[in-house]
């Protein structure tokens, strides 16, 4: 083998592992995860991609390698393109902790916020839900504080920030998954829009509480050094 040969050979090699292979992976999931269609169409349809990446590859060291990129590119694109018309869904029956979505306004420096959460948890299952409408004098924050709750060991931790005020009031916000009463939370099908996110206020005493009294991970709190 030639110089030249073994060069083509080694970047055709680099392209099917670290091109081809995770585009097909990710596809192949999208289509899994969020196809509108029956579980065994979902399944064809990632097999199907799958088959399209394999011999994609075998192409890439035969004639014909560009027909066989050209056609796995429009393919990739078909997907992409679809994805991006996901929307999110408007309404639904959500769990009762994500049923309502902080919203607010300022007016100078006083933030009113609606529907900031306060639940008093016992157990994931049993609490008392409050929702409220509050006011926050901007001009008397003084602390920024960021926690990390460790869910699944050292590599994954869910972050809260929260914002501190002279009189002693904490505003802390969660990103959180937006999941119906009786969907299932997985980190790898919510990576695929499974379920959707927002923002919610809440105290401390709600998110902060919830994860290291009632759940019972490891929560970490770092006072953050910043005007």
């Amino acid at each position: 083998m030639t110089a030249g040969r073994l060069a083509s050979t080694i970047g055709w090699i680099c392209l099917s592992a670290l091109v081809i292979a995770p585009l097909t992976v990710w596809a192949a999931m999208a289509l899994w995860f969020r196809l509108p269609a029956p579980e065994w169409a979902r399944a064809a349809a990632a097999g199907v991609f799958v088959i399209l990446g394999l011999a994609t590859v075998l192409a890439l060291f035969r004639r014909g390698r560009w027909v066989a990129l050209s056609v796995y590119a429009l393919a990739f694109a078909g997907v992409v393109v679809w994805w991006g018309t996901i929307q999110p869904p408007a309404g639904g029956d959500w769990a009762p902790d994500v049923a309502r979505q902080t919203t607010g306004t300022i007016d100078g420096d006083t933030l009113t916020l609606s529907d900031v959460r306060d639940f008093d948890w016992r157990t994931d299952n049993d609490f008392t839900g409050r929702w409220s409408k509050r006011s926050y004098d901007l001009s008397t924050l003084k602390t920024l504080d960021l926690f990390l709750a460790y869910w699944a060991g050292p590599e994954m931790a869910h972050v809260i920030m929260s914002f501190g005020f002279e009189d002693g009031d904490y505003l802390a916000w969660s990103v959180e998954v937006r999941r119906e009463r009786n969907s299932q939370f997985s980190p790898i099908a919510d990576a695929f829009k499974s379920h959707t996110l927002i923002y919610l206020a809440t105290t401390e005493r709600d998110s902060v509480h919830l994860r290291s009294n009632v759940r019972g991970e490891d929560v970490r709190l770092y006072r953050l050094s910043t005007p």
